[in-house]
């Protein structure tokens, strides 16, 4: 049972990361670069008494998620465009809230400019998600909301992403190992058995596309999402007593895990982390030293990083997302107005 104290938190963290959506969608129109958004959506969160629970994230046209900037405003990778918003192109923004470690995850899609050129696949995208959450009532089967997030999508022509799912969220845990099918997965696919929790929060976010695919694929290199998380599976002081990690590298991972926990960070909040223990180091020395030392804790696991994400053929894709609480009533959703 979710104590009155404790639900407060989640609600809280949900509507502080709707209203992010809501002030910040605004901000989306030609000529606004994509790190100006993310920053602005980030400052938004803090300044209304909550943390991002992740990097604040923009997804252009065929990108479907899991990218933010870097301290350079680096571009993506094999985007050979500004990051620049133009009118015509379909964004997705996602930004995600915590509040002492209860979260709030939601996210639009929009199309800049508003010309009406992705009417069609931006309301199937609502509706997709809007008919996932219908189903979710305590002890309804997974394959069933996948199934009632597809139909949507299929009566509208497009085609529903397989290999993005939705998530449980627990506190201080962004995917807590729960995912939340998003197409007609059936009854006996291995990988959705059970069915929705009451007590419990997820995020649904369907995605879907207008290729032919239905998949994501990763963009290389692993770390082109420029976002990366404390696993969780190494201990600080083990790996310095088998020497592991330096005494330097080791309070580094320290800062970080202090910082942040297990939830994701963007590689711009951490770089600057550098500049107290090495004062003098310019630019290059000071990337050098970083990439160093991620490389370091991700070969001992310390680290994971994420690949931005495509669809696997190009197509277009749309997606929205709520962060909602199963009652013994039913689904209440916490990122709404």
């Amino acid at each position: 049972m979710v104590d009155e104290d404790d639900l407060k938190l989640w609600k809280d963290a949900g509507h502080v990361a709707r209203r992010t959506l809501e002030n910040i969608k605004d901000e989306i129109k030609p000529g606004v670069s994509w790190h100006e958004v993310i920053e602005k959506a980030e400052r938004y969160i803090i300044r209304h008494g909550g943390k991002p629970a992740f990097p604040a994230t923009i997804a252009v046209d065929d990108v479907a998620a899991h990218f933010t900037t870097d301290h350079k405003m680096s571009p993506l990778e094999g985007w050979e465009e500004k990051m620049v918003f133009e009118k015509g192109q379909l964004v997705k923004l996602d930004v995600g809230v915590q509040i002492r470690g209860r979260i709030g995850d939601n996210a639009l899609t929009l199309e800049v400019g508003n010309g009406g050129n992705h009417t069609d696949q931006i309301r199937a995208s609502k509706e997709s998600r809007n008919s996932a959450i219908e189903q979710m009532h305590p002890g309804t089967p997974w394959h069933k909301v996948g199934a009632a997030a597809e139909q949507p999508v299929i009566d509208a022509g497009f085609n529903s992403i397989r290999n993005l799912c939705g998530h449980k969220l627990e506190v201080g845990e962004l995917h807590a190992g729960v995912s939340v099918p998003s197409y007609r997965c059936g009854q006996e696919h291995m990988g959705f058995q059970g069915s929705v929790e009451v007590n419990s929060f997820y995020a649904i976010e369907p995605f879907n596309t207008t290729g032919k695919s239905g998949l994501i694929e990763n963009i290389k290199p692993s770390n082109s999402s420029n976002i990366y998380r404390v696993t969780g599976d190494l201990d600080i002081r083990k790996a310095l007593a088998k020497k592991k990690l330096k005494p330097l590298g080791a309070q580094l991972a320290r800062n970080l895990e202090t910082r942040y926990s297990n939830l994701p960070f963007a590689e711009r909040w951490a770089f600057p982390i550098l500049e107290k223990p090495f004062p003098e180091a310019d630019e290059e020395s000071r990337q050098s030293k970083w990439n160093a030392l991620v490389k370091k804790l991700i070969n001992i696991r310390y680290l994971e990083t994420y690949h931005a994400l495509k669809c696997s053929d190009g197509g277009l894709i749309g997606q929205f997302e709520h962060t909602v609480h199963i009652t013994d009533g039913g689904p209440e959703i916490l990122t709404i107005e």
